[in-house]
């Protein structure tokens, strides 16, 4: 995943230093896209985009920060902005790919992962499917709070993303856990 994300991001960052002078707003976007595109792209995955949707998407959510900063908004919190507007834009984008199979997140998993034994991959297999089960038993708050947190977020930046409290975004992420431990410790 981080290979197909840099290939994208290579062409984005390009685009951002086209000029033989970078102004501090493209380095800033740069910067923050560099830092950031992966763990946007593996957001939008668990939102249930298709991988060159989702490279797409990112590219465009850092084109929309840029223009927006340009313009002269001010934005506290760029990182809480990103995943925000990703998450508004890749709802949007996943509506429009509804008429297609869904992606299955697994089966990428399965293309990148490095030759094991069989009885290990069988073993790996049923675990993770029995981890996916737990997941999808979780309300869609609860996975976004679940997933946001798992890409760094702090509890304010997860409330700004998805337009909940920070409270809220804690009462969802423990209910998740108490749920996901549940079906471990089954």
């Amino acid at each position: 995943m981080k290979m197909s994300a840099s290939i994208f991001g290579n062409e984005f960052v390009g685009i951002l230093r086209q000029e033989k002078t970078a102004t501090p707003l493209q380095a800033l976007v740069t910067q923050l896209f560099e830092e950031s595109r992966d763990d946007v792209y593996r957001y939008l995955l668990t939102l249930g985009l298709h991988p060159p949707l989702a490279q797409e998407t990112v590219q465009e959510v850092f084109l929309r920060l840029y223009a927006s900063l340009k313009k002269g908004e001010e934005i506290q919190n760029p990182r809480g902005w990103v995943f925000r507007v990703a998450h508004n834009h890749g709802l949007k984008v996943r509506a429009r790919q509804h008429n297609e199979e869904p992606f299955d997140p697994g089966m990428e998993a399965l293309l990148t992962t490095p030759v094991a034994s069989a009885e290990h991959e069988l073993i790996e297999r049923e675990r993770m499917a029995g981890f996916h089960r737990a997941v999808e038993g979780l309300s869609e708050q609860q996975k976004r709070c679940l997933f946001l947190r798992m890409e760094g977020l702090r509890y304010p930046e997860i409330g700004l993303a998805l337009g909940i409290s920070a409270s809220a975004v804690g009462e969802f992420l423990r209910r998740a856990v108490l749920r996901l431990r549940k079906v471990r410790d089954e």
